[in-house]
């Protein structure tokens, strides 16, 4: 059953969410970029094994599948470095993540996230846990030059056998985020889940410099780094990771009966798998394995033990959040995103710098970026794009910090018109919520389209939180959707809403965000 047409989703889910803002910004578990790494310093070592395991889908179907995860007696670090586990002192610890603290099963989907400073040598031993129907199987990792070790020859890279090993090794030379992938019967074994992200940090110098050139990069309490490449002009106060994949319903079921059969005939050998990748019409639509509303969950949680990351940013107004993006699926996933342009500053780990700085012989260090200002991304297979997104509340018409006269709050324009530290928009400062608020349907449909048009105003504001003359949650935010723009993507079998979709909540200066969800 269609809980409503596609065709008229714009509207309704804009009315929907004008009512559920405060809602979502309460209950959503928030997000960052979790992964693993290998403690100390020099080479990393990290041991995957590629198995069989079930994923949960907001339908209720379990979807049988592949992925990586880390092969048995492994046991990595995990980033961000404040993660805690039950029973730690960590001061920004939650219950919820209490019961579930982060887990590197023997499969995972999408793939562990790797993550090594830059010039790290790195080396992945894979072991081939697949059933035997499967066959081979191997990792492609993309960007840098990699070396072989045990397996045989496949047709793009060494493979590993059914039952045995291979290993692969690259010095991750260069920041950026980058995707990898299997490499055997790749038409059915990225489908079938077997991807993740490899995210190279740039050099501690970087920070430094940055500083020294007054940029003030600053990392994060839950951000891998200060800034995302060796570039004073790309700090972050915050980061998520968006893998965007599908998963076709038919195939699953395919592989499915075949390695049963092979299973129950007990042989051997099993005959090569042979699965119908064309015609190619997907059921599933995922970001980091997980379809809405489950991408809105908690990271790690215990429901999906297989899909332990989100995919539900939160900021507030004025920060820069850094947006990582990877097409990991067969076919292009239109990323929209609401609430305002993102800056690209790097495709494939390349950064984009400006030509005119390019020529006058800046150093990289201090290039400005020059990437394209995006409203829709276009996650290409195997690609990955990374950009900058800011909010600042600039165009509403009212204070979005909800400051009201005499609460002491100044604001100090730069250059831009902008405040020196809190970033917002001077012009608009002590300005009132308009007494008649502004037509959804206007706000929903233009510049600021699917988001409430009332942030949670602080404590020393007097007024009440309008339309309702009651302020219903204090944390209230401003709710955008990010989704695919290929309507049929944001369905769970056809189902909306569902699939590739979430939400980025805007929340109040005073609200705190925590990223341990």
């Amino acid at each position: 059953m269609r809980l409503f047409s596609i065709q008229s989703w714009h509207h309704r889910a804009a009315v929907a969410l004008l009512a559920a803002g405060g809602l979502l910004a309460a209950a959503a578990g928030e997000a960052a970029v979790p992964g693993i790494t290998t403690a100390g310093a020099g080479p990393a070592v990290f041991n995957l094994d590629a198995s069989e395991a079930n994923l949960s889908q907001p339908d209720g179907t379990s979807l049988y599948a592949w992925g990586y995860g880390c092969d048995t007696g492994f046991k990595p670090s995990f980033l961000p470095s404040n993660w805690t586990s039950p029973g730690g002192s960590g001061a920004a610890q939650s219950a919820s993540n209490a019961a579930a603290p982060p887990v590197c099963p023997l499969m995972q989907v999408p793939a562990p996230t790797l993550i090594v400073p830059e010039g790290t040598v790195v080396t992945v031993n894979l072991r081939n846990r697949l059933p035997l129907a499967a066959g081979n199987t191997s990792i492609i990792f993309t960007g840098f030059p990699v070396t072989t070790s045990g397996g045989v020859p496949g047709a793009a890279v060494q493979e590993a056998l059914p039952g045995g090993t291979v290993s692969y090794t690259f010095t991750a030379s260069r920041p950026g985020t980058y995707a990898y992938y299997s490499g055997t019967q790749a038409d059915i074994q990225i489908d079938m889940g077997l991807y993740g992200a490899l995210i190279v940090l740039p050099s501690a110098a970087t920070a430094a410099a940055a500083n020294a050139a007054g940029n003030h990069c600053v990392q994060g309490p839950y951000s891998l780094a200060a800034s995302a490449y060796d570039n004073i002009y790309t700090c972050y106060d915050r980061e998520y990771l968006f893998q965007l994949s599908e998963a076709s319903l038919p195939l699953h079921q395919s592989v499915q009966d075949q390695v049963a059969a092979c299973k129950a005939a007990a042989t051997v050998g099993c005959a090569p798998l042979l699965a119908a990748s064309e015609p190619y019409r997907p059921d599933f639509f995922m970001i980091n394995g997980r379809s809405l509303p489950d991408d809105l969950d908690p990271h790690y949680i215990q429901t999906v033990p297989h899909q332990p990351y989100n995919g539900n940013p939160h900021m507030h107004p004025g920060e820069n959040i850094l947006v990582r993006i990877i097409g990991q699926g067969r076919i292009q996933h239109p990323f929209h995103i609401h609430g305002n342009h993102e800056r690209a500053i790097a495709r494939d780990g390349n950064l984009i710098v400006s030509q005119a700085d390019a020529v006058t012989g800046v150093p990289v260090l201090k290039q400005r970026l020059g990437g394209p200002v995006l409203f829709t991304i276009s996650s290409v297979s195997g690609q990955s794009i990374d950009g900058i997104f800011n909010w600042t509340g600039k165009g509403l018409n009212w204070d979005v910090y909800g400051h009201v006269a005499g609460d002491h709050s100044t604001c100090t324009p730069d250059a831009n018109g902008f405040d020196l530290v809190s970033k917002e928009w001077c012009a608009d400062h002590l300005k009132p919520i308009p007494v008649t608020p502004p037509d959804p349907i206007v706000v929903a449909n233009g510049q600021w389209y699917g988001g409430t048009p009332f942030l949670g105003l602080q404590s020393s504001n007097p007024l009440p939180l309008p339309p309702t003359g009651s302020r219903l949650n204090s944390d209230a935010g401003y709710a955008y959707m990010w989704h695919s723009h290929d309507e049929r993507e944001i369905t769970t079998r056809n189902v909306f809403p569902g699939g590739l979709m979430t939400m980025l909540i805007i929340d109040p200066p005073s609200a705190q965000i925590d990223e341990t969800q």
